[in-house]
């Protein structure tokens, strides 16, 4: 089969967001000329999660009679031992990759400069990700909430918990469009959606955060303020959880979470794909 016609399933593995795992396979695969089909499995820590992985590998591998291409960051050595002895090819992520796809693959790379997935592609992507960052920015804490009917996700909760920088790297990353909304108190006290929110019930997300971290951020903003209180920040946070729980909206606790976290176990949660540039 002639290289440009090739396909190969392509994995990215990590127990952490797999997203250097990403950045890294998309830098290197971008120098070859076969199609890539492309998978990427965060967070692989549990037997049940290694399980579902290795069947699907097994399955690309018997499909089309060539082992996929896994890149990977594994830590856990149980986890690690077991994904090794599957049917495929595997690159560390801190070794050196493009010499062993070459030899791999059987294909000579051809490394032209910040050459990446996205280039030599329509351009439209860059523009893709530009709407997607100017779009997040107008629809920051609140701001509009205006053509929600473009928006790929909306994020709820109290303010300080995440949203912004959450909303901004989804954005620049992965060129999410993404609505953010702080809960004010006159939210609160009503305990229910904004209409606008209930024609976009399957887009919406909830970030909540500990009642102790949120009260530290909110003292380095406005010290003393009645708004950073311990007591304000548990009503406040109680009450944005009530109404999730009670709205079925799904939400997770940022509180121990980089912005690279929060963002992976969202797209995971909700399916979102990943565009990569």
């Amino acid at each position: 089969m002639h290289s440009d016609m090739q396909t190969r399933d392509v994995f990215y593995v990590s127990d952490g967001t797999a997203i250097t795992c990403e950045t890294l396979g998309h830098v290197v695969l971008g120098q070859f000329g076969f199609v890539t089909n492309e998978r990427t499995f965060p967070f692989v820590e549990s037997d049940d999660k290694l399980d579902d992985l290795l069947k699907q590998i097994h399955s690309s591998y018997e499909r089309l009679g060539v082992k996929p291409l896994v890149f990977f960051s594994m830590v856990i050595p149980e986890v690690r031992e077991r994904l090794l002895q599957a049917p495929a090819f595997f690159y560390d992520v801190l070794e050196s990759i493009v010499q062993r796809v070459a030899a791999d693959t059987h294909l000579e790379p051809k490394p032209k400069l910040q050459r990446s997935r996205s280039v030599g592609k329509d351009s439209d992507t860059y523009f893709d990700r530009i709407s997607a960052i100017e779009y997040t920015l107008a629809h920051d804490d609140g701001v509009s909430l205006r053509d929600l009917e473009h928006a790929d996700i909306i994020l709820l909760g109290v303010s300080r918990s995440g949203k912004t920088p959450t909303s901004l790297y989804m954005a620049m990353q992965f060129g999410l469009r993404v609505v953010n909304y702080p809960f004010i108190a006159e939210d609160l006290k009503l305990l229910r959606l904004l209409p606008e929110f209930e024609f976009h019930r399957h887009k919406l997300f909830g970030l909540t955060i500990e009642p102790e971290r949120l009260t530290q951020i909110r003292e380095n903003r406005l010290s003393g303020s009645e708004y950073a209180s311990s007591e304000q920040c548990e009503q406040e946070v109680a009450t944005i959880e009530s109404l999730f729980r009670r709205e079925a909206i799904p939400y997770i606790n940022t509180t121990a979470l980089s912005v690279e976290e929060i963002t992976t176990r969202i797209l995971e949660k909700t399916g979102l794909k990943r565009r990569l540039f």
